[in-house]
């Protein structure tokens, strides 16, 4: 082999028409792992755009392999890159003008804590577990739902928090890891409780047992009504 060789380096022994062919390949590989990124659900807090997802993937392999291997040309893997910038540009040009069409691309912003209780409906369809919004609520000093006016998640994957005022808190979920919420379907002691599931506070007597009247689960963490750490 050697070096420098221009005809292997551009083209190898593919005709040109071959070009065309990589340019389909490369289109459909593009629609392809979009729909697969769209099926499969939202993705987690503070990943990367669906976007930036769908050339990372498509452009990877193609990128490696001119590098790695000599026996790749590089006009196919030209035409890739120029066809997918094509895609990407046309999908970005069309959400752009149709805020129809770029929700549908990239989804909407999700609502999915309000006036301190879970939005449940949204939160069984953002796909997303509670591990990473306890986890993102924590790391901005929430403590417990009460705290929180209002949370939505972005189309970015980024939470967006709203706080009551202190003298508006009022008694909430914790938000703090199992060891520090432990949970009970008989209550220990007598006082406000939260729902584990959605959050909603109910006063509970003493070894009382009760079914949430908003979303019909039985299990209760004592509710908190500390103000947030600033």
């Amino acid at each position: 082999m050697n070096a420098f060789d221009w005809q292997r380096m551009l083209l190898d022994k593919f005709p040109w028409t071959f070009l065309g062919e990589v340019a389909f390949r490369a289109a459909v590989a593009y629609v392809l792992v979009f729909a697969f990124l769209k099926i499969s659900g939202r993705r987690g807090i503070k990943q990367l755009s669906l976007f930036e997802v769908v050339v990372i993937l498509t452009l990877g392999s193609a990128a490696g392999d001119v590098t790695l291997y000599g026996d790749v040309p590089l006009l196919p893997v030209f035409m890739i890159f120029s066809v997918l910038l094509v895609m990407y540009r046309l999908t970005t040009f069309f959400m752009s003008r149709s805020v129809r069409f770029s929700y549908w691309m990239e989804g909407e912003p999700v609502t999915f804590i309000r006036e301190g209780l879970y939005e449940i409906e949204n939160m069984r369809r953002l796909n997303v577990s509670e591990d990473e919004f306890l986890m993102e609520l924590r790391q901005q000093s929430v403590e417990h739902l009460g705290q929180v006016r209002l949370a939505v998640i972005e189309v970015d994957g980024n939470i967006s928090l709203y706080f009551y005022e202190d003298d508006d808190l009022r008694p909430g979920l914790s938000v703090l890891p199992p060891e520090h919420r432990p949970a009970y379907e008989t209550t220990p002691c007598a006082g406000l409780h939260a729902c584990i599931n959605c959050g909603n506070v109910e006063e509970i007597p003493e070894r009382g047992q009760l079914k949430c009247p908003r979303c019909g689960e039985g299990m209760w963490s004592r509710a908190l009504s500390t103000r947030r750490a600033r």
